[in-house]
C-alpha cells in the first residue's frame, strides 16, 4: 500500500508539502496540488482521515448519545451510525444519557469536548435542554424534531395513521392505543395520527404514558379487555408482546380474539401472516444521521434546521 512518502517522492516534493496538497490545497501552488492529487490517484493512496483530522485540530471521533441501552429500538440506530462512521474512517463512541436534567446536560458537555460531533437520540428530554445540547458541537438529532436543530426522523406517525385507517376500513370499531413514555415526541405524533384516522369512524381508547417494556404491556391487559377493543396498537413492540403474553394467560387468543399489531420480525418468528406490522429501519436512521453529521464536519452542510424524513414500512395481512 502506498504511503504519503511514496506520493511525495513520486512528485519530487517534501512529505509535508504532499500532506498540505491533499489536506489543505489552498496552502500550496495549484499546479503542485494537482500533481500531488494525480500521484495519489495513480498510486491508489488514501489519506488517513484520523491523521488529517489531528492536523486540523480534529479527533476523528464522533459520539452517539441514546437515553438508555435497555431499549432495543436504539441498537440498530447505533449499528447503522457505526457502520457509516467506519466507512468514513471515523470512530464512534456511545453514551447513555436521557438529557432529562441539567446535570445530564453537563455530562454531555464534558463528553462533547472530546469529540468532533454528536448524534443525539433524546425522545423525552425537554426541548430547550435538547436544543442546548445540540449547540455544544455539530449535532444531528435522531427521531425527533426541534426547531433550529438538524434532524433525521422516521415517519412512524404516518405509518401508524395508515395502519389505523386500514383497521377501521377492515371493520374495527373499537381501537386501543398503548402509548409510549411520558413526554415522548414520537408518541405525541403517533397518537395524533391515529386519532385523526379514527375520528368519527371508530372509538379510540388511549392507555399511557407507558414505558416501552414487556411489563408495561402485560400490566395493561385487564384495562384493554375492559374497554372492549377488538384491536390494540402498541407504541413499541415490547409493549405489544407483553400484552399478548398477558392476554393468553387470561385465555384470550391473540390475535384471533384481540388483534395486537407488531413488527415483521416477530410475525415471521411465529409464522403469523394475519397480523399487521410496522417496521422502523433503525439502521437507516443511524446511517442517515451519521451522513448528515459528516456533511457538516466536512463543510458540506445544508440548512441547519433541515429535517430528513425516512419512510416507515407498513405490512398488512394477505
Amino acid at each position: 500500500m502506498a504511503t504519503l512518502s511514496d506520493v511525495a517522492a513520486h512528485v519530487g516534493v517534501s512529505t509535508s508539502t504532499a500532506s498540505r496538497a491533499l489536506s489543505r490545497p489552498e496552502l500550496v501552488a495549484p499546479a503542485t496540488a494537482e500533481r500531488v492529487r494525480a500521484a495519489a490517484r495513480e498510486l491508489n493512496f488514501v489519506m488517513n482521515r484520523a491523521a488529517s483530522g489531528l492536523a486540523k485540530g480534529r479527533t476523528g471521533i464522533v459520539a452517539i448519545v441514546v437515553p438508555t441501552l435497555d431499549n432495543h429500538f436504539f441498537t440498530p440506530i447505533i449499528v447503522g451510525a457505526q457502520q457509516r462512521a467506519e466507512a468514513q474512517q471515523r470512530q464512534l463512541t456511545i453514551a447513555a444519557n436521557p438529557l432529562q436534567t441539567d446535570a445530564q446536560l453537563r455530562d454531555l458537555e464534558r463528553l462533547a469536548r472530546q469529540v468532533d460531533g454528536v448524534i443525539v437520540a433524546a425522545p423525552t428530554g425537554p426541548d430547550e435542554r435538547v436544543r442546548e445540547a445540540c449547540r455544544i458541537r455539530p449535532s444531528v438529532l435522531v427521531d425527533r424534531e426541534i426547531a433550529g436543530v438538524r434532524s433525521v426522523v422516521a415517519d412512524a406517525a404516518g405509518a401508524f395513521g395508515e395502519l389505523a385507517g386500514h383497521l377501521v376500513a377492515a371493520g374495527h370499531r373499537s381501537i386501543a392505543y398503548l402509548g409510549g413514555p411520558q413526554g415522548s415526541w414520537q408518541d405525541a405524533q403517533r397518537s395524533r395520527a391515529i386519532a385523526e384516522r379514527t375520528s368519527g369512524r371508530a372509538e379510540l381508547t388511549v392507555f399511557g404514558p407507558l414505558p416501552p417494556t414487556f411489563a408495561a404491556g402485560a400490566q395493561t391487559a385487564a384495562e384493554v379487555l375492559a374497554c372492549g377493543a377488538s384491536v390494540a396498537i402498541p407504541y413499541a413492540t415490547q409493549i405489544g408482546l407483553g400484552l399478548v403474553f398477558a392476554l393468553r394467560a387470561r385465555g384470550v387468543n391473540a390475535p384471533q380474539d384481540l388483534l395486537v399489531t407488531t413488527e415483521s420480525l416477530v410475525n415471521a418468528a411465529v409464522q403469523d401472516e394475519w397480523t399487521p406490522a410496522i417496521d422502523v429501519d433503525g439502521s437507516a436512521l443511524g446511517a442517515a444521521a451519521m451522513e448528515l453529521l459528516s456533511e457538516e464536519l466536512d463543510g458540506q452542510s445544508p440548512a441547519p434546521a433541515s429535517t430528513l424524513r425516512l419512510p416507515v414500512k407498513v405490512t398488512l395481512p394477505h
